[in-house]
């Protein structure tokens, strides 16, 4: 109930912001309906839905991941004095954001349910012409366990989700203090502090392991493809839903191992990216964008990470089609806007928050007379920095990652 109630009384930024996991949800809850729909029109194609089920994985994925970075700038989540004195403590405030977050996502596999009930024809007249008919089964009854299975996938993945990368950890220090003090009211997460303005942070761990796993990505593509083009492996290829083109599984794989690796590898790279900008005698615009990085590494790092991962699979895949166009058919056009619009609003989720983390350290510099055109000017050139480092990076990737699959 107390969950509800700070859903309802919440601002309209973070409305919106659930509602984009109710958007998200419906689609991945659409997409696993119309699966299961597939799978009972065509009892004899076993392996075809099986395929189409596991490709459902992408989107499932990409909506958990969105889920969990709107619970992560939830305002219910975060320390606010007064709330440990009623039993709210960090543990309970976990089970706030899995609550909230298994709410906006049953929300939109409820809407999935509806569209796909009514483009079947169950709620009235088949519409469409029955046009989707044959690939939703209209003529069968749904069997209500499963249909409820696949339903409540994407809630509980989310909500569970969310409850364990929200949950208080032995390291991580708490908010201290007196009620209604700063330190009370600061959010742990916070790098940043207006007493201490832009100090250097440490660096973020994790590149090792992200150029790691990205290599193993792009040494088992290649491996994956050249068995697969020698016949050795062919057993393993796979027919893509929608009418894209064949290829191993080893290549899906490895195109998983460096998502994962440049998800690990990007707040290393950001910080790097603000040590790089201080470099070689800075002025102050190059001083204060390259502290700022640093501070923000963490906060905007992985989403970056995400997005080059996800923006170069789809270079890669443009690459193969150069020159033709496949009938990559509705629902697979869905699953994708699903992955790249999940990681592009997790992304600008991140940025406005850290915005928005960072607006007392900006009204201090203002205060001690720094001119907002240097502020300004350090913003342009964060954003040049980040873009001079990224897209080069995603370029080369998705070069890497298309070569195997051209042979």
């Amino acid at each position: 109930m107390l969950a509800l109630r700070l859903a309802r009384g919440a601002r309209p930024s973070v409305q919106a912001r659930r509602l984009l996991v109710t958007v998200a949800s419906a689609g991945t809850g659409f997409l696993l309906l119309c699966t299961f729909g597939y799978a009972l029109g065509h009892p004899g194609a076993a392996f075809g839905s099986s395929l189409r089920l596991a490709w459902c994985a992408a989107p499932l994925a990409a909506t958990v991941y969105l889920a969990v970075a709107v619970a992560r700038t939830d305002p219910a989540t975060r320390p606010r004095p007064g709330l440990s004195a009623v039993g709210l403590g960090p543990g309970r405030r976990s089970v706030l954001a899995a609550v909230s977050t298994a709410a906006a996502c049953a929300l939109g596999s409820l809407i999935a349910l509806t569209v796909f009930l009514h483009l079947r024809g169950d709620l009235g007249a088949l519409p469409l012409g029955g046009a989707a008919g044959a690939l939703l089964a209209a003529d069968q009854d749904l069997p209500f366990a499963a249909t409820l299975t696949l339903l409540t996938l994407v809630p509980v993945t989310a909500s569970v989700t969310a409850a364990l990368l929200l949950r208080p950890r032995p390291g991580r220090p708490a908010a201290t203090g007196r009620p209604g003090s700063r330190a009370a009211t600061r959010d742990p997460g916070d790098d940043t502090d207006p007493d201490r303005p832009l100090l250097p942070s440490a660096t973020p761990t994790g590149l090792p392991w992200g150029v790691a796993l990205l290599a193993a990505g792009l040494a088992v593509e290649s491996y994956a493809n050249g068995s697969y083009a020698s016949g050795s492996d062919a057993a393993l290829g796979l027919r893509l839903p929608g009418g894209l083109a064949s290829g191993p599984l080893g290549v899906l794989v490895g195109w998983a191992c460096t998502a994962v690796g440049l998800a690990l590898a990007g707040p290393a790279l950001v910080h790097g990216c603000g040590r790089a900008l201080q470099a070689v005698r800075p002025g102050a615009v190059r001083l204060l964008a390259g502290r700022v990085l640093q501070q923000e590494a963490r906060r905007i790092g992985r989403p970056l990470g995400v997005v080059c991962a996800v923006v170069s699979g789809a270079f890669a895949a443009a690459a193969l089609y150069t020159g033709s166009e496949p009938d990559t058919g509705p629902l697979s056009a869905l699953g994708a806007v699903l992955v790249v619009g999940c990681a592009l609003a997790a992304l600008v989720l991140a940025a406005v928050e850290a915005k928005h983390a960072r607006s007392q350290t900006t009204a201090a510099l203002l205060r001690l007379g720094a001119p907002a055109v240097v502020l300004r000017a350090a913003v342009a050139l964060r954003a040049a920095a980040l873009c001079a480092l990224f897209a080069p990076l995603t370029w080369g990737i998705a070069e890497l990652a298309a070569a195997p699959l051209g042979r």
